[in-house]
């Protein structure tokens, strides 16, 4: 009985291994062409795991051209606005669908979740922006997305899940719904509101979409269209920022996007451990 034990104990650990390796090879291949001067690049066919002769020229040249430096602020200001403004109307949207008492709640939740499904589609959803004014804002990379179904209904069906006794001693109390919400539920939620708060988060880091469908000035652009732009299409960083080539293409490419996935691979260690139990939670029931 021992033997196929060890040998699945084997398995697995050899499927780790695998998946790690897999993960982790262009990872550092993009981190150390990013510290890899032309030479280093030229001898690696253009991917360098570690470069012999390391450089900062890459960062260098981002953080003087001013352009990814721009973005860099504009994605950070888009993440923490648009992830604090979707947690409090997702809080308040799931606290009240989850009172039986509300008067319409079904109707609202149904609707919530009939986004899930269908949408309105690019071009009535680009109107609709235009249409409001929000063209060529920010606000048109925050509205839109403003409010997940996925993650209102994960929400709504924690609060579902706390004892209907809180509630019931909270108002004998003479505490109001939003008293309610604030020193008894939000205390109670912290693992669950971590996780659609990394939810929000990535979401509002990567979004590359609605930048390219609603921002039509380049210096509005958030990271992921310098990403698009200077990566994916390879037009030349240097030149754009500095005026001169002080690194390989290459390598600030590689450096753009080390500095675009950081940010992510900062916060998610701290968020980790409320995953799991945040979704499971989240959604037993309702």
């Amino acid at each position: 009985m021992e033997k196929p034990t060890r040998v699945g104990q084997a398995a697995k650990g050899l499927a780790i291994v695998v998946v790690v390796a897999a993960v982790a090879y262009p990872l550092l291949g993009v981190i150390g062409t990013s510290f890899a001067s032309q030479t280093d690049i030229i001898r690696s066919s253009g991917l360098v795991l570690w470069p012999d002769h390391p450089t900062l020229d890459a960062y260098r040249t981002i953080f003087t051209g001013g352009v990814v430096t721009r973005a860099l602020v504009v994605s950070l200001g888009i993440t923490v606005f648009g992830t604090l403004a979707s947690l409090l109307v997702t809080v308040g949207m799931a606290y009240g669908l989850s009172r039986r008492d509300v008067t319409g709640s079904r109707f609202i939740l149904m609707t919530a979740l009939f986004t899930m499904l269908f949408n309105a589609g690019i071009i009535p959803n680009f109107l609709l922006v235009k249409g409001l004014g929000l063209y060529d804002t920010y606000a048109a990379l925050v509205m839109p997305t403003l409010v997940s179904a996925f993650n209102l209904v994960v929400l709504r069906s924690f609060f579902m899940n706390l004892p209907e006794e809180l509630y019931d001693a909270a108002k004998v109390d003479g505490a109001g719904d939003f008293r309610v919400l604030v020193r008894i539920v939000l205390p109670l939620s912290k693992a669950v509101l971590a996780v659609i708060s990394l939810f929000y988060a990535v979401t509002y880091w990567n979004a590359f979409f609605n930048s390219l469908l609603y921002l039509g000035d380049s210096d509005k652009w958030p990271l992921p269209m310098v990403l698009r732009t200077y990566v994916l299409q390879g037009q030349s960083l240097n030149a754009a920022s500095a005026g001169e080539v002080l690194a390989p293409q290459q390598a600030v490419q590689m450096a753009v996007l080390v500095i675009a996935v950081v940010p992510i691979l900062c916060v998610y260690p701290f968020l980790q451990r409320y995953f799991t139990k945040g979704v499971l939670t989240g959604a037993i029931k309702g």
